[in-house]
């Protein structure tokens, strides 16, 4: 029988070599059980036998010593960085400085427009070792997989798993394409949906406020298949032989969290939900979607957004051929680099049915949504949107708001320019004329790092606290 006396020893997730057990030496706990080695079972025990790392060992130590620099919780190196006497120098968060990051920037200006979702940072380090990937320098050196697909099968697979888990769409029947990020594929999807015919283009809307790179992307391209034609509501009562339409559906919305709906109906109309923030982090999950064009993307889900890598589910055939031809012709498919971090994040992201995760992140935006909202609970001079509780499916029971954006509103008459108002007291959010709407609104970011949302709290109190000193001083 094989048992503890031989050369390894798996404990958990973590791989000691036997004769260095008292050493403790790191680099063996970032191997991966199902790739490396076959299991035995002894008394309920497991234990693991493989051979001594050799090429691995020099990017497992690089990593796991890069990863130990201090950087005072303000800050992160990376192996990747900037050398500093041979060593990847601490990259700090906003308001912070310092060769460690230990310095607060006095009078910082707080950046709430950032989209990174920075705020799941803390989960991945808890779960280092099972989401460390190792790669070797000939990894899938060709364009595509073997048989030729672009795609990787497996990651199709734990995707369609997830979602069947959370149960936010139904992928039964569906086609599956990639893209690098959402980005590619929103596009992609109007490229597909647009009728061949250029005497008359598709016009492109969305409900206001919408995400500005549906407008962005699609003026920037500038196709005679397709133009952009601003709000959804306004085509709602006029459309009659005007042609064809596609609709951007963002639910829930950026920037104010609200689950949508479209607004134009008819057999003119092929519309594209982006449901990247359709995750139990961000909302309530009422049902699972089952639109004909569906789009999701990593960053919103696992906060990766430096990957680049999203996924559209498609019902059509031809609109299926369509969007994998434009991301063939204008990426040659996506990094095999970028899917093999992608499943392995994904089977992380699998573990305990997701409850993790999930947590992890409705925890924490919930937390921020409640502080923020506290915070101007007694202003008379700004307001964020209101969102009310949900049942949510996946949790089976009823959840609290915890979007990803405050979408702040100035209300006094006199602040027209809400940007400028809030930049004046050290906070950078997004103009609300980005997103279709007035001047008198603002997005927050509410994802990124502990050290921007905690600054972003303390400016708005002082807003706050100035409003009522003046009002004390008005009163007297």
């Amino acid at each position: 029988m094989l048992g503890i006396g031989s050369a390894f020893l798996c404990v958990g997730r973590s791989f000691y070599p036997r004769r260095h057990i008292a050493k403790n030496s790191k680099h063996y706990q970032w191997l991966l059980v199902n790739r490396f080695c076959p299991t035995y079972s002894d008394f309920g025990k497991q234990y693991i036998f493989l051979k001594e790392l050799s090429w691995t060992r020099r990017a497992a130590e690089e990593a796991e010593a890069v990863a130990a620099i201090a950087c005072s919780t303000h800050g992160r190196a990376y192996v990747d960085g900037v050398l500093e006497n041979g060593k990847p120098v601490c990259e700090c968060n906003s308001c912070f400085a310092g060769p460690d990051c230990s310095k607060p920037i006095p009078d910082c200006v707080v950046d709430a427009n950032s989209g990174d979702p920075l705020f799941l940072e803390p989960y991945w380090m808890r779960h280092a070792a099972g989401s460390t990937i190792v790669v070797s320098g000939w990894h899938r050196m060709g364009y595509t997989f073997t048989n030729r697909p672009m795609f990787s099968r497996e990651l199709q697979s734990h995707i369609r798993t997830l979602h069947s888990l959370v149960g936010n769409i139904g992928t039964e029947g569906k086609f599956m394409v990639f893209g690098t990020g959402s980005t590619q594929l929103l596009n992609a999807a109007v490229h597909a949906l647009s009728p061949d015919n250029s005497s008359n283009p598709a016009k492109v809307v969305a409900s206001i406020p919408f995400d500005p790179v549906y407008q962005q992307q699609t003026d920037f391209f500038k196709s005679k298949n397709f133009e952009f034609q601003g709000d959804a509501s306004m085509w709602k009562n006029k459309r009659n032989g005007d042609g064809n339409f596609i609709e951007f559906v963002n639910s829930p919305s950026n920037p104010d969290g609200q689950l949508k709906k479209a607004v134009l109906q008819g057999p003119q109309v092929k519309t594209i939900h982006d449901h990247g923030f359709y995750w139990p982090h961000y909302t309530p999950i009422p049902a699972p979607a089952d639109e004909d064009v569906m789009i999701f993307s990593l960053s919103k889900l696992t906060g990766h957004a430096g990957s680049r890598f999203g996924w559209a589910l498609i019902k059509d055939e031809a609109v299926y051929k369509k969007m994998s031809t434009y991301v063939k012709m204008n990426t040659l498919g996506i990094s095999k680099d970028t899917q093999l971090r992608a499943l392995q994040l994904l089977k992380v992201a699998l573990e305990g049915n997701g409850r993790q995760l999930f947590d992890f992140g409705y925890i924490t935006m919930k937390q921020r949504w409640e502080r923020l909202s506290h915070a101007l609970s007694t202003s008379k001079r700004f307001s964020i949107q209101e969102i009310e509780p949900h049942y949510c499916s996946y949790y089976k029971t009823f959840k609290d708001p915890s979007p990803a954006y405050a979408w702040l509103k100035c209300e006094r008459e006199e602040d027209k320019e809400c940007y400028t108002i809030l930049k004046d007291a050290g906070i950078i959010g997004v103009d609300g004329t980005s997103f279709g709407a007035g001047s008198g609104f603002v997005r927050l970011s509410l994802i990124n790092t502990q050290d921007d949302f905690n600054m972003l709290l303390y400016k708005i109190k002082k807003l706050v606290a100035k409003e009522d000193d003046k009002h004390a001083r008005n009163t007297m």
